[in-house]
């Protein structure tokens, strides 16, 4: 027997602080076979991030033509700056059988579902407010008027986690991770992702 099967496409949304780098990032080193699409971003890198690893960092100028250029499955604005997925790089992927694990916001979860319907959305969240709010702050890596904003942003993000196909509270690292991986093999053995070939069956009498 035989098993082909498209890739599948999974979606991960959180709030700014709720830990989804971190998961996504060991989620991929404990899961084979679960490629990373690399967004394109208009905002600066953060330290430590690599140009053409985390993100593709461009300017305004280039993300507009981007755009104009249809480039995108989708696209959005966050806290100020642009973000985008290229239609291509996904289709290229998911067509060679290949899974795809997506990082990006609730506007960009929202188009993406819409233009790829088979995609599993997964929504984060930590315990509370006030343990975000924490986690944003040890961050040091945002001044007091950008964590206000991001927090004001996570009080709309929260509540439209009905919308995704799992929700992942992310209590403890190792935890969260189980959940995320529990999730994907689950996914990948879905009998309407795959496509079998028999040979030699045998038929009961």
């Amino acid at each position: 027997m035989s098993v082909n099967r498209r890739g599948t496409l999974f979606v991960v949304s959180a709030p700014s602080g709720a830990g989804k780098t971190t998961l996504c990032r060991e989620l991929r080193k404990r899961v084979p076979g679960l490629a990373y699409s690399i967004s394109v971003t208009t905002r600066a890198p953060r330290p430590g991030e690599t140009n053409g690893v985390d993100f593709d960092f461009v300017d305004d100028a280039r993300f507009k033509a981007m755009v104009e250029a249809g480039e995108f499955a989708e696209h959005a604005t966050v806290h100020g700056h642009h973000y985008g997925t290229r239609a291509a790089t996904l289709e290229r992927a998911l067509a060679s059988g290949t899974d795809i694990l997506l990082d990006i916001d609730t506007q960009g979860a929202a188009r993406l579902k819409a233009h790829t319907p088979e995609a599993v959305l997964i929504f984060i969240v930590a315990p509370s407010m006030k343990e975000l709010e924490q986690r944003l702050r040890e961050r040091r890596s945002d001044g007091e008027t950008e964590i206000t904003r991001r927090l004001a942003r996570a009080r709309e993000e929260i509540p439209l986690w009905p919308r995704y196909d799992y929700l992942v509270v992310n209590r403890d690292v190792k935890e969260a991770l189980d959940q995320l991986e529990a999730i994907v093999t689950a996914e990948r053995a879905r009998t309407r992702r795959l496509s079998l070939h028999f040979t030699d069956l045998e038929v009961p009498n």
